[in-house]
């Protein structure tokens, strides 16, 4: 399909842990009319918060080692309006080796290594509109075996900025996306599609954006999964935010470090030493998210650390509601006993957090008004869930809990106004099986 928008071109250096470059609207040119290139040479395209997601918003893709530059497009949805772009050159970006020769396995089922070294980009746009949809897309140039420059273009990614007094988000988790399995992603794709139908059929519109809760991939270390599932229909509609789970955070022989996560995103760089990008921080409207690394936190010196950091950023916010979500679970799903609430209990109370949210332990959990709410996900992979038994602990404090057992999928839909958070769990029919309200 031709292109043809007036934009503006910005060079910059895009490499990712010096952080991205400011959006800037100088300068104009032609768009050139290139083939859709489905993949082959821009890949893993995926939107993830600014640090103010009223007005910025991060972006996230790979390009193959040959190609010389990229470009990327921004316009208006509404108007289909030039907002601007920007010029990116390989020798300014990283060149990712983190996931090369890390042992996997093919879609067949086939042993292999990962052949994985490619261009990392990452970049900013700034100075966004609040409230508006904005379309973009990736035009990457390259020389064939004629030395004759080439062009191929990525599909249209979407994004809608924050500003609305009322807007909305899928949270969803533990999907272990794993290619010789292919049913846990589109299980969880579908649980992502039936959230959505919800949302339009309560106010008339889908959600804004995606909140995953960490497990993303059943090894994070292998790039040829987080490849496949940066495909999905699902990451070009939507903003994701996600946390490194421990998934995420190994390889198939149990390498264990957060580049793998890190590499795969572009999130805000507002975290703390060893853990920019991966640790962060963003506001979506009216609420803060401080979003934190599980893996980091096994021992009490990297507890310390962070909850230095996090209770820094949420004394330092004046969001009217302040949501902290970490992948381990808050309490033990299947008998009730508990886990890192106990470790978070009086610091988010001194910080005044609204909602505490966790995942991992595949059992749907919701306690009482503590007065920190706390909830955790159920996995949403169809393979992977885990039984309920009697509650022996936490009776008066554990309000809801809810599985399908091994085979679970679920969702929750996360409705945000000036007064309220309100969370609805969605099974994978659309059924409502536990709702409550938050109010200020």
């Amino acid at each position: 399909m031709k292109r043809q928008f007036i934009v503006a071109i910005l060079f910059f250096s895009a490499l990712l842990l010096s952080g991205p470059a400011s959006f800037s609207q100088s300068g104009k040119g032609d768009i050139p009319v290139v083939p859709d290139s489905s993949g082959i040479h821009i890949f893993s395209v995926n939107t993830c918060p600014g640090e103010d997601c009223s007005t910025q918003m991060n972006v996230s893709f790979a390009a193959d080692k040959d190609i010389t530059e990229c470009y990327v497009y921004l316009v208006s949805s509404r108007k289909r309006r030039s907002v601007g772009g920007y010029r990116l050159i390989p020798s300014e970006a990283t060149l990712c080796m983190v996931y090369d020769s890390i042992y996997s396995k093919k879609a067949n089922g086939e042993n292999f290594y990962e052949d994985a070294v490619f261009h990392k980009f990452s970049c900013s746009f700034t100075n966004l509109k609040p409230d508006t949809r904005y379309d973009y897309w990736i035009v990457a140039a390259y020389k064939d075996e004629y030395e004759i420059q080439r062009y191929v273009s990525s599909k249209t990614y979407t994004f809608t900025t924050a500003g609305r007094k009322e807007w909305s988000a899928c949270i969803i988790s533990d999907f272990h996306s794993y290619p010789p399995l292919p049913k846990r992603l589109v299980s969880a794709m579908n649980m992502v599609e039936t959230v959505n139908t919800y949302a339009k059929e309560h106010s008339k519109r889908g959600f804004d954006w995606v909140l995953h809760l960490g497990d993303v991939c059943a090894w994070g270390g292998s790039w040829s999964f987080w490849k496949e599932m940066y495909s999905q229909d699902a990451f070009r509609n939507y903003m994701w935010a996600g946390l490194n789970g421990n998934h995420d955070n190994m390889s198939r022989k149990y390498q264990l470090t957060n580049n793998y996560f890190r590499y795969a995103t572009a999130n805000p760089l507002n975290g703390y030493e060893g853990e920019e990008g991966v640790c962060y921080h963003f506001t979506y409207g009216n609420v803060l998210f401080v979003m934190l690394n599980s893996e980091s936190m096994r021992d009490s010196t990297g507890l310390a650390k962070a909850q230095e950091w996090a209770r820094g950023v949420l004394k330092s916010s004046n969001a009217r509601f302040k949501v902290v979500c970490e992948h381990y679970q808050w309490f033990f799903g299947e008998n009730g006993k508990t886990s890192q609430m106990r470790r978070w209990k009086d610091l988010f109370e001194e910080c005044g957090v609204d909602l505490a949210l966790g995942a991992n332990n595949h059992i749907y959990v919701r306690s009482q008004n503590l007065p920190t709410l706390y909830v955790q996900t159920p996995s949403s992979d169809n393979e992977r869930g885990v039984e309920m038994k009697e509650l022996e602990y936490n009776q008066d404090i554990i309000a809801k809990r809810w599985t399908e057992g091994g085979r679970t999928i679920g969702a929750m839909l996360m409705e945000v106004d000036r007064n309220s958070i309100s969370l609805t769990l969605l099974d994978r029919n659309g059924t409502v099986q536990d709702f409550v309200v938050i109010k200020k």
